[in-house]
């Protein structure tokens, strides 16, 4: 039988998120064409093989369930991408509940526009109150994503697209390769850039990406487990990985005003706390933090795969 999509989800000691995303799943309206659910355990040590195990399916889904022992999210959706059947592969995280037309909305955008990759907006989705130091300029650090209210063709860099919500030919991998596993989250670190890498390459290759803003993915976030330091590691690690990406095989001593953003970033943060108090200053030490990273992924290049 011909497929026309792959959804891949793909887990990791996830296990307690996992049960609601399964328990979601069926929600989601299945599109015309023929399509399958592929799961990939990426060597999770949790319970998460016990709850794939005894969860009953929906009747008639096609749906398939893969270990990949390579620790990594990116080495997890290349096995995606090596395991898909359909003719376009869509990614959704674990911790994520779909719209009812998630999967319908992205075919129809296939069916008018032909897109090569496309991706749909993200919505934070809080299961426990809110944080009131959490501003609204920091929900994009927890994966809000929203470029457009109306579909359109994405052509910058700086508009990438999030793996949480993102889909593409599976045959252009052919031209633009696979995920990068120097890049991504790898276990408990919290890092990231895979998928802003394999989006800006499909750009350079001259692909067609289309934003879809009617395939909403709502990402839920327990609010009991953000702190500063979340937001300040994930700036870090953000920091690092595009400076690893700018300095490519390169001199590894780095630019001389990565010191001065570092500098005048610092100020900011005592302008800011001397002004406000410690509440005012966190969206400046998280600048502080990145260009931290970059002066460090610029000096110690990539981490061992």
């Amino acid at each position: 039988m011909t497929l026309a999509y792959t959804v891949a989800l793909c887990t990791h000691n996830h296990a307690d998120r996992l049960v609601r995303t399964l328990a979601d799943l069926p929600r989601i309206r299945s599109p015309r064409e023929n399509w399958e659910l592929l799961i990939i355990d990426n060597a999770s040590s949790d319970p998460t093989r016990e709850v794939l195990a005894r969860h009953v399916w929906p009747q008639g889904w096609d749906t398939r369930i893969v270990r990949e022992e390579r620790l990594g999210i990116a080495s997890a959706r290349n096995r995606a991408i090596q395991e898909a059947r359909g003719k376009y592969l869509i990614f959704i995280d674990d911790d994520e509940t779909a719209d009812p037309d998630w999967l319908c909305a992205y075919e129809r955008l296939i069916e008018t526009h032909a897109p090569d990759a496309f991706g749909g907006r993200i919505e934070v989705l809080f299961e426990d109150p809110r944080p009131a130091w959490l501003s609204d300029e920091l929900l994009g650090f927890l994966g809000k994503l929203d470029w457009s209210d109306q579909a359109m063709p994405l052509t910058l860099p700086s508009t990438p697209l999030y793996t949480g919500n993102f889909g593409f030919r599976l045959n252009l991998c052919d031209s633009v390769g696979r995920f990068d596993t120097a890049l991504g989250r790898l276990g408990s670190e919290n890092n990231g850039g895979e998928d802003v890498d394999f989006y800006r390459r499909l750009l350079r290759a001259g692909f067609k990406i289309w934003w879809a803003p009617e395939a909403v993915i709502h990402h839920r976030i327990q609010a009991v487990k953000l702190n500063r330091r979340y937001f300040l590691d994930l700036h870090y690690r953000q920091g690092r990985m595009e400076a690893i990406r700018e300095r490519g095989t390169g001199s590894r001593l780095p630019p001389r005003y990565f010191y001065g953003q570092l500098l005048r970033a610092c100020v900011a943060v005592w302008r800011d706390f001397r002004a406000g108090g410690r509440n005012a200053t966190l969206r400046r030490e998280m600048n502080v933090a990145y260009f931290l990273g970059q002066i460090i992924g610029w000096a110690r290049g990539r981490p061992s795969p």
